[in-house]
């Protein structure tokens, strides 16, 4: 029998004598896929990873089955069996070919020949020694699809019982780490239906709904989260706002799910105003000690500290559980409550404490698996040098304003904060915009608000230049700037290019406020202009592109500032020692957010210093681009090894550079390789993207494939060909004449 014959006529009949599908709440889930397949070039994917028989009861995933056909031993599928077991964190999996069962426990690594499959009540009782009745509760309310346009995936769904699993154990603190772009807003949600539906609340007697309280660091994130959350009925939603409170004297309390920043929190108590106006700064009294900070002088202090039965903090990393953070005084306020700490970073020295308050996470979902498991999007880097990343002064340049310090060199940290040369930047839009398609969504990372705004006018100044690639665009919002400075507006850009639908605004320019948390999913470029020299926030700006969309095979990053090194850091695979301890401080009332800035402050900074450099001079300026190439856990690899990652393995349908080349020469061969290759899966959309990946669009398919091939050969533009071309014509007609001369 084959493989579909033995599962109808041997597995199917032995799993239902054992119970599954007859006993209720018990389900058998055949074909399941666990991944959606690598994404590769032209819309195509590898192939899934997908599991023959999943086994279900009470509402939970308890074992996975390997079938394959009576023909084979039974030893065949053990391998696969235990791959699927682990990615879906499974205690139980089976081996069978309809004739034999082979039992394997991946959690004692017990093993062997079984007659039967355990039984529903059996395999959950293997699994959950200790009985839990919350478990029973959060497993028998199914994941919420919202209204069918969304099922849970299988990281996801993990997430989600692993939090509850800690949640129904009495966890008072509990942390998940998933990279960017994976869904921590969807796996919130899914947390808060269940444990909304159950009425689990800190008495845990089921007497009253929970009161769940969403805390964010941005404006923007809170409103993602409020939106991403639209499944529950409206009045149970609450959007804390500054505005409300003022207006009402009061926070509000007549909701079931509330969300908002920690900067709304640690607003001053309008009650307090007459205390207030008598401190020197909030500074000063935020810090004061006879006013302690767990007090009704900020809003979060009117709330009971026991009122909030479930919160969940969004990028925890950024402050809330950091012993120097901001907002600690919120979280430890609130203790009573289970908290719930989301970061899209795994431990490193710069967020030890996170770690450290939340402890270990109860799962990890890291961007490798993320990309390799089609969850998210390749990229590849593209660094850019130019002969002015550094600066000296020079007595033939002009000092337009401020004080220039001669014989320093002035190096990338030091422009647009410090010195300003608005050639340099133009010549890097100029480079940015010949190279990528003006076409594409884009955001610029800029030094500061001000670079971000001088940015934003260099790309509108040149839009529509470029060639095949340019943007042909009259739209005066083509490129428009989104920081903490552009308020209202800027918030209403920001919604308009995450609508996928819309093409304006296609480039955004900013400097911190985009870096994380804006779920815009066609972003095709990621262009740095800036510093980064914190790893956290660098995968979390990279995180701004991996997001899925249709037709999206690759993103680019376009790193002007040699941020590609922190890729190569160790501190991407390392784990780092912990630091030394440090005393808890109080919370000091910040801003929302803190962009690198410009102006003001509490000391007069040093006038920027501007320079025009000397006539002709920003000709001058030449650059070089190198495009590197990154395997998902940010190891450098050849492109060679980008481009099989993408394709798959590419068929062998010649054996070298020569075969290629007489097979190319002749119009019918050539033809039969096209559709060869086109059987294959790489049709001209494929190989349109191919020539784009290795910066070969000017290049014939020869060359391309040539590369492919060989990649010591680098392809040559159609241009290079017929010069060379010609040189060789007329090499010879020059050699010919000489020997027709000789000759006579």
């Amino acid at each position: 029998m084959n493989e579909a014959e033995t599962r109808a006529e041997r597995i199917d009949p032995k799993l239902k004598a054992c119970g599954w599908g007859i006993l209720e709440g018990s389900k058998v889930l055949r074909e399941y896929n666990i991944t959606a397949g690598k994404i590769q070039t032209g819309g195509v994917r590898a192939k899934k990873l997908t599991a023959d028989y999943v086994l279900v009861y009470k509402g939970i995933k308890l074992a996975v089955i390997e079938a394959k056909s009576d023909d084979l031993g039974v030893g065949e599928g053990v391998a696969q069996a235990k791959q699927y077991a682990e990615k879906l964190q499974l205690e139980t999996t089976y081996s069978t070919n309809g004739k034999e069962i082979y039992s394997i426990c991946m959690k004692t690594g017990a093993e062997g020949l079984v007659a039967d499959y355990l039984t529903p009540e059996e395999l959950w009782n293997k699994t959950y020694a200790v009985q839990n009745k919350w478990r029973e509760k959060f497993s028998a309310i199914p994941f919420e699809d919202i209204g069918g346009t969304k099922g849970a995936r299988y990281y996801q769904e993990i997430a989600v019982n692993n939090t509850l699993e800690a949640v129904a154990n009495n966890a008072q603190r509990i942390l998940l780490t998933l990279a960017t772009g994976t869904g921590k807003t969807f796996i919130a949600f899914q947390i808060a239906w269940k444990l909304f539906q159950t009425r689990w609340n800190l008495k845990r007697d089921g007497s009253r709904r929970p009161r769940i309280l969403f805390l964010a660091d941005r404006n923007i994130l809170a409103d993602q989260a409020f939106n991403a959350f639209s499944a529950f009925a409206e009045d149970a939603l609450v959007r804390i706002s500054p505005k409300e409170i003022s207006k009402k004297g009061s926070v509000p309390t007549n909701g079931s799910i509330f969300f908002t920043i920690f900067q709304t929190f640690m607003t001053n108590n309008p009650e307090r105003a007459k205390y207030n106006s008598e401190v020197a700064s909030p500074l000063a009294m935020a810090a004061e000690p006879v006013v302690p900070y767990k007090s009704e002088q900020y809003n979060f202090g009117q709330y009971p500290a026991d009122y909030f039965d479930f919160i969940i903090i969004d990028e925890c990393h950024r402050g809330g559980a950091n012993d120097e953070g901001n907002w600690r005084g919120i979280l430890e306020y609130f203790s009573p409550a289970v908290q719930l700490g989301l970061t899209a970073t795994p431990k490193r020295k710069d967020n030890v404490d996170t770690y450290k308050y939340f402890g270990e996470p109860v799962y990890v979902y890291s961007l490798k698996e993320g990309i390799n498991d089609g969850f998210l999007t390749p990229f590849k880097v593209k660094r850019i040098k130019t002969t002015l990343d550094d600066y000296i002064y020079t007595s033939d340049d002009q000092i337009i304003e401020g004080e220039i310090e001669e014989g320093k060199q002035y190096v990338e940290a030091d422009f647009n904060k410090i010195i300003e040369i608005k050639a340099r930047e133009a010549k890097r839009v100029q480079i940015y915009m010949d190279e990528a398609n003006q076409k594409e969504k884009a955001i610029i990372f800029c030094a500061t608000q001000d670079h971000a705004a001088a940015v934003r006018d260099l790309v509108n100044q040149y839009k529509g230049r470029g060639g095949l690639k340019s943007a042909h665009s009259t739209d005066p919002n083509y490129c428009v700037r989104v920081t903490a400075n552009d308020g209202a507006i800027g918030e209403q850009f920001l919604r308009e290019f995450q609508d996928n639908e819309k093409t304006i605004p296609t480039i955004l320019t900013t400097s911190q406020k985009l870096s994380t948390g804006v779920d815009a999913r066609n972003i095709r470029n990621i262009v740095l202009m800036r510093p980064v020299n914190s790893m956290i926030e660098f995968k979390q700006i990279v995180g701004r592109g991996t997001r899925l969309f249709d037709g999206k095979d690759f993103f680019t990053i376009y790193d002007f500032v040699d941020a590609y090194h922190h890729f190569a850091d160790p501190e991407w695979d390392g784990e780092p020692l912990d630091p030394e301890s440090s005393d808890p401080k109080p919370p000091i009332p910040p801003k929302e957010p803190k962009e690198a800035d410009d102006e003001g402050g509490e000391k007069e900074k040093r006038k920027r210093i501007k320079i025009k450099l000397k006539d002709g001079k920003e000709r001058e300026i030449q650059s070089m681009m190198s495009t590197s190439f990154w395997s998902a856990d940010g190891k450098p690899i050849s492109s060679e090894e980008f481009l099989n990652n993408l394709f798959g393995e590419l068929p062998n349908l010649f054996k070298s550079e020569a075969e290629l080349r007489t097979l190319w020469s002749n119009p019918i061969t050539r033809r039969i390789l096209l559709e060869k290759l086109e059987e294959a899966g790489f049709g001209k959309e494929e190989l349109t993207t191919l020539q784009k990946l290795i910066d070969a669009e000017k290049s014939d398919l020869f060359d391309v494939l040539e590369y492919v091939f060989n990649s010591d050969i680098k392809p040559i533009t159609r241009e290079a060909r017929v010069a060379a071309a010609h040189a060789t014509i007329f090499a010879l007609l020059k050699v010919g004449s000489k020997n027709s001369f000789f000759s006579v």
